[in-house]
């Protein structure tokens, strides 16, 4: 009997290891479920990007319909999405941006904030600005209450605050007809129809 449950013991574990990995195989890694999804913007209290002494708390996605992007100049894919943001931001969406640099951390080195500033004016200029303005996620607490997992990733937030959709990478025309589209329509009675692609 003994020697049947030492058999059986690592049989079951192999197996229950092996489903784990086949579903894997199958699963989309930009889909899954937030855990902030239809709940209300977590409490924040940051600055501005470009004009610290402005502070912003979670009270400023109330009243307006808001794609909320979390990015940084040092995300190559966040360099690619600006373009698409910029012409959606043209077409009427209110876009804010959820900033943070990873070279402030002392893991990855020192930067000043004059250097971070200058960093995102050069690509901006450059790429586009579809940001109404960047709120500054200094030491990335706000992303990680959201279930941030890097950047890009962008959230759509409702009149009253409540998060409706989180996509985690770019936002390009394919993902926002089949992720935001109708979802923005619902809640703004606006089609945006995206841009060429």
């Amino acid at each position: 009997m003994q020697n049947k449950l030492k058999f059986a013991i690592p049989l079951v574990f192999f197996l229950g290891l092996c489903v784990f990995l086949f579903q894997g195989l199958f699963s989309d890694p930009q889909a899954r479920d937030a855990m902030t999804l239809d709940r209300p913007m977590p409490e924040f209290t940051l600055p501005d990007l470009m004009q610290p002494e402005v502070m912003y708390t979670q009270d400023v996605f109330d009243g307006k319909v808001t794609l909320l992007n979390v990015w940084g100049v040092w995300c190559v894919t966040c360099q690619v999405e600006l373009p698409y943001l910029t012409a959606l931001s043209e077409q009427g969406v209110h876009i804010v941006g959820l900033y943070y640099d990873q070279d402030l951390d002392p893991d990855f080195g020192i930067k000043t904030l004059a250097r971070v500033q200058q960093e995102v004016i050069d690509i901006t200029d450059r790429l586009g600005n579809p940001f109404a303005y960047n709120i500054f996620d200094v030491y990335r607490d706000t992303s990680l209450d959201l279930g941030v997992t890097g950047a890009p990733e962008s959230l759509l937030i409702d009149q009253n605050g409540i998060i409706r959709v989180h996509h985690i990478g770019d936002v390009n025309h394919r993902v926002w007809q089949n992720k935001f589209a109708d979802v923005y329509l619902e809640l703004t009675g606006q089609t945006i129809n995206g841009v060429a692609e």
